[in-house]
């Protein structure tokens, strides 16, 4: 039987977030440079998306590009960033006919311009769909992310805008770039590493993490669903007690 068969639908995480790591490796286990790795890292993309809409997973984040990989090789970023653009191109079809919105966040205007321009326009284009959403975590880091919160928050505090009795937890939330998602109750990494490498700190305080040896590029939507089904196995408390849950 396979795991997509186990899943129970009615106990779906509404959110999951996947660390995709491992394609560096991938591709030289291959013999290959680490961009070969990357491409082929697309079609992992395509299918975990695909399986995700196919059992109804509302809102899938994924960590394309962190804040850091901008100190990688000059080559290898621009090949990145290369990549990005013509799958951005190439997907658009594919997010359109799954009925599937394209969401980013990060530090966005960090992206060259054309990538930027292509990644608002594929957002724009697929605004309306509603089956799930897909964000990317592009030019992120969470550190930036809640050092930019708090940037706006002293602003707006200094400004009149807000009080500080006013600042709370939601209210901080509605400053990060995830406002408009609910916090992942799933979290997934590849590769073995067992790491949250500065990815969702504030969103994920009570997800589930499930890390796997599997490397990104030979992950697919099995692969998601015995996640989900690992996931389904266990008690999420929120701090109370089992008998409390129960």
């Amino acid at each position: 039987m396979s795991f997509r068969e186990k899943l129970n639908l009615d106990k779906l995480p509404e959110h999951v977030a996947i660390i995709m790591d491992g394609n560096g490796r991938w591709a030289k286990e291959k013999g290959k440079m680490r961009v070969f790795g990357h491409k082929n890292g697309v079609l992992a993309v395509r299918d975990t998306v695909e399986g995700a809409a196919e059992v109804g997973i509302k809102n899938l984040t994924l960590y394309a590009f962190s804040t850091e990989n901008w100190n990688r090789p000059k080559l290898e970023v621009t090949a990145l960033m290369e990549l990005l653009v013509s799958s951005i191109n190439k997907e658009t079809k594919t997010l359109m006919e799954n009925n599937v919105k394209l969401n980013a966040i990060g530090d966005l205007e960090s992206l060259p311009k054309r990538c930027y321009h292509e990644l608002l326009e594929a957002i724009a284009k697929t605004s309306n769909n509603s089956r799930l959403t897909l964000t990317l975590a592009l030019s992120y880091s969470s550190r930036w992310e809640i050092l930019n919160a708090t940037k706006k928050i002293v602003a707006d505090t200094t400004s009149g805008k807000l009080k500080a009795d006013d600042i709370n937890e939601k209210m901080f939330e509605s400053y990060l770039s995830t406002h408009n998602l609910p916090d992942p109750e799933l979290m997934i990494r590849t590769s073995g590493e067992h790491r949250i490498s500065n990815y969702l700190l504030w969103q994920l305080a009570y997800a589930e993490l499930y890390f796997t040896s599997t490397l990104w590029p030979d992950f697919r939507r099995e692969d998601l669903f015995k996640a989900v089904y690992d996931y389904q196995q266990r008690e999420r408390r929120f701090g109370l007690t089992s008998e409390q849950i129960g």
